[in-house]
């Protein structure tokens, strides 16, 4: 679920997944107004705190971990998703890299829709 807070001036997605081994999650985007850039601040059931570069431009979604926030850096992350014709889904995938090289392995596909 996705929603406007404080005003519109930042977007809250929450994520209620119903595999055991996949956390809950909480994600909070905000723009620096100086610059347009947006970051995604994670929080995950587990206790695990992430922050991510993130873009939106073009239909494609896309959050970038490659740095050392909250919690140590032992794998870079991706995830880049491309909004459907409809405008109602969005289907993505998560990569990971453990080893720094520009090498990119799938971690898990996801498919965001648009509840009625």
């Amino acid at each position: 679920m996705f929603e406007w807070t404080l005003d519109g001036r930042f977007l809250v997605q929450r994520t209620e997944i119903s595999l055991a081994e996949a956390p809950d999650s909480m994600a909070i985007v905000a723009v620096d107004p100086e610059t347009g850039t947006y970051t995604q601040h994670y929080f995950d059931s587990r206790g695990v705190v992430r922050v991510y570069a993130m873009t939106f431009a073009d239909g494609v979604w896309r959050l970038l971990r490659e740095a050392p926030d909250f919690s140590p850096l032992a794998f870079r992350q991706r995830f880049t998703g491309q909004v459907g014709d409809d405008g109602n889904t969005i289907r993505g995938v998560w990569e990971m890299s453990s080893d720094g090289s520009a090498a990119w392995e799938k971690d898990f596909e996801l498919t965001y829709r648009r509840s009625s």
